[in-house]
């Protein structure tokens, strides 16, 4: 799905209405951090289509919405769900903080799974965690019990990624976004895998326990 125009005579339909989440981008042509924007807001209106919908008002074009959202800087996001405004950020994001802004609306991964959650299911000997990162990172900390298997080998290694001991193999890297991609890789090959929200970053702020050296 590409990026929508709104303007102030759809807004309300579009955007106030909308069934999904939607994130507005307040532009205007001559504004040139606005048009760095223009690529990764494409990127994103693709990536969670079904999820998440991406929208764009051209202040000078409708200066009703833009006065009534207080718009004084472009660009300026605005993050809107079930009619309600959830977010704004003025400024230019780049794709992955774009990502953490709307996070907390989009729906959670079946597959994901939170620290907290991870932790309880280690107490009970039901998880094994998955470390995909370097080998460095890995030999300096990691969660307990961990087991290594870099991104780019568990393609080979799916045989290692089997629960055949009834423990659900969790991937983590450093931060969620990639480990969710390649879990959903490797389910799509018929392995039961789950992922870290979060990655390891998340671990760690949660306080949770750390296994080094």
């Amino acid at each position: 799905m590409s990026v929508i125009a709104v303007n102030d005579r759809n807004f309300e339909t579009e955007v106030l209405r909308a069934q999904l989440p939607v994130l507005v981008d307040f532009y205007a042509d001559w504004c040139q951090p606005c048009k760095q924007m223009e690529p990764v807001l494409a990127e994103l209106a693709v990536e969670l289509e079904g999820k998440l919908t991406v929208a764009k008002l051209d202040i000078e074009a409708s200066p009703g919405v833009a006065q009534a959202f207080r718009v004084q800087s472009i660009p300026m996001l605005v993050l809107v769900h079930q009619g309600q405004l959830v977010g704004h950020h003025m400024g230019v994001l780049d794709k992955r903080a774009l990502l953490e802004m709307v996070k907390p609306v989009l729906p959670a991964s079946a597959s994901e799974v939170t620290p907290q959650e991870l932790a309880q299911l280690l107490s009970g000997g039901r998880a094994l965690p998955v470390d995909v990162r370097d080998a460095a990172s890995f030999g300096r900390y990691r969660i307990p019990g961990a087991v290594h298997v870099p991104a780019d080998e568990l393609a080979t290694r799916k045989t290692d990624l089997a629960a055949r001991d009834g423990r659900i193999r969790v991937l983590y890297g450093r931060s969620g976004d990639q480990t969710k991609e390649l879990a959903e890789g490797l389910q799509s090959q018929g392995l039961e895998i789950a992922f870290l929200a979060g990655g390891f970053l998340h671990w760690e702020a949660e306080g949770l326990e750390v296994e080094r050296g």
